[in-house]
Formats: C-alpha cells, sequence, structure tokens
C-alpha cells in the first residue's frame, strides 16, 4: 500500500463539520465515499484535524493508503475524474506521495484560521462571513489579541466536554486587519481546542466594543472557565486557511 496525502477545499455549509458522526453529512465521510467507488477498495481518510458544523476550509490536509503506487503520474485525470464525484462543495487541488509512517493530523507543526467579518449588509457575503454591526475598537482587540501569545492553557475557550487529552496549546499568531470592506481575524497555533478559534472571536469582539477590557480578557483565559469567555460567533465566518507540515508534501 502507498500512502497519499490530499490538499483539499470545502465549503462547510451543508456539513456537520469534518469528522465521520453517525446519521450526519460529514465532509470526511463524502471523501472516502467516493475515494472508495473510484478506486474500487475501501478507502479511509485521516484529516489533519476537526472542523466544526459549518465551518469551511480553502487549505485542509488529509492522508489515505492505496494499492495504486503511482497517482502522482498524469494527476491532472485523477483529480479531474475524483472531483467530478465528490459533491460540488469539496473539491481535491493536489495528490502527494509521501513515506509510509506520514501522518496528516499528528505530522502538522501549525493550523491557520482566519474569521471573516464583513460592516455593511452584501448579499454575497451571506454565507462566508458575519454581519458586524455598531462600533469596535481594532486597535484595542489587536492588543488584547497579544496576550494570547503569554498563555497555552486556553480551556476558557474550548466546548465543553469533549475527548481532548489537554488543553494546551501554542499560538504564534493572532491579529485583526481590515481589507476590502472586511475585517478579517488571522490565528495560527500548533493545535486548537474545539470551538476555540470562534469563542476566542467573541471575546476579542467584546474586547472592541468595549464591554471588557484587556486585564478582563487576561483574566478569563485564567479562569480556565468556559463559562466566562465571550459568545461564540457564527460558525460560516471562519475557515481553515493553511496547514504547516516539517517537510515539503507539495
Amino acid at each position: 500500500m502507498t500512502r497519499y496525502f490530499l490538499q483539499i477545499s470545502y465549503d462547510g455549509s451543508d456539513f456537520h463539520g469534518w469528522q465521520i458522526q453517525r446519521n450526519a453529512n460529514t465532509v470526511q465521510a463524502a471523501l472516502n465515499d467516493a475515494l472508495t467507488v473510484y478506486f474500487r477498495q475501501k478507502i479511509e481518510t485521516t484529516g489533519t484535524g476537526r472542523t466544526d458544523t459549518g465551518v469551511h476550509a480553502s487549505f485542509f490536509v488529509a492522508h489515505f493508503d492505496c494499492s495504486d503506487n503511482n497517482l502522482e503520474e498524469n494527476q491532472s485525470a485523477h483529480l479531474y475524474k475524483l472531483n467530478s464525484i465528490l459533491p460540488k462543495s469539496i473539491a481535491i487541488q493536489k495528490i502527494k506521495k509521501v513515506h509510509d509512517d506520514a501522518n496528516a493530523r499528528f505530522d502538522a507543526v501549525s493550523r491557520t484560521y482566519c474569521y471573516y467579518m464583513h460592516r455593511s449588509k452584501n448579499p454575497f457575503n451571506i454565507l462566508y462571513s458575519t454581519l458586524l454591526t455598531g462600533n469596535i475598537d481594532v486597535g484595542l482587540m489587536n492588543e488584547a489579541a497579544k496576550k494570547l501569545f503569554d498563555y497555552t492553557d486556553f480551556t476558557s475557550f474550548s466546548k465543553l466536554h469533549t475527548d481532548a487529552k489537554t488543553n494546551i496549546c501554542i499560538v504564534t499568531e493572532a491579529a485583526w486587519r481590515e481589507e476590502n470592506g472586511k475585517l478579517i481575524f488571522t490565528i495560527t497555533a500548533n493545535r486548537f481546542l474545539r470551538n476555540m478559534v470562534r469563542s476566542i472571536v467573541g471575546t476579542l469582539l467584546d474586547v472592541g466594543k468595549k464591554r471588557i477590557n484587556i486585564d478582563d480578557f487576561c483574566k478569563i483565559i485564567e479562569q480556565k472557565n468556559r463559562c466566562c469567555s465571550g459568545k461564540s460567533v457564527a460558525a460560516k465566518g471562519l475557515f481553515l486557511v493553511d496547514v504547516k507540515y516539517p517537510y515539503d508534501i507539495g
């Protein structure tokens, strides 16, 4: 068997997240089904992480094993045929042969998410961005976002009762920027907890709207209590946009 990495993207609007669940439409299930049909053998994928219901990915990585050891040859034909089987909301961009023990989840050294918001009603932003209302201090939110670098335990931003063995994460990038009428939050870490980004964004918005100050933001993190943090923002504005590995996956 030969191991391959897939680079894919998907619109998460109609999916209950990445990971297979009983009686639920998931990205992983749709991808497994398409690969199984195409290669005429049972294929099971492992993803770089778990995106929640309604969350999108412009850059997602999964690995799978296949008896065909030459998929990189005539890759464009394979991609065309696989993408014709997949739902319109999922696309495979690349197939890369990797060593047998390469793992899309455990070998990843960082993941980057972006959260998109818009300030005025726009029908073309409905599915992929959240409408921001009221005045907001972006500079203040950026000052608060820098405080994330000072902590590693993000229990306060994690969904309750998950199967995560640890809530320790190392955040290396966290910043807001305005671009073409949109407000975009970018965050990079070695790993993320369930609901972590959406909870951080919601709490930073409380800072920007001056409902809490930066000291309050730090105290929320230190309390390690999800009930203390702000309301999670809508899933539709969140995208996984990059995954880094210690080697080239193509």
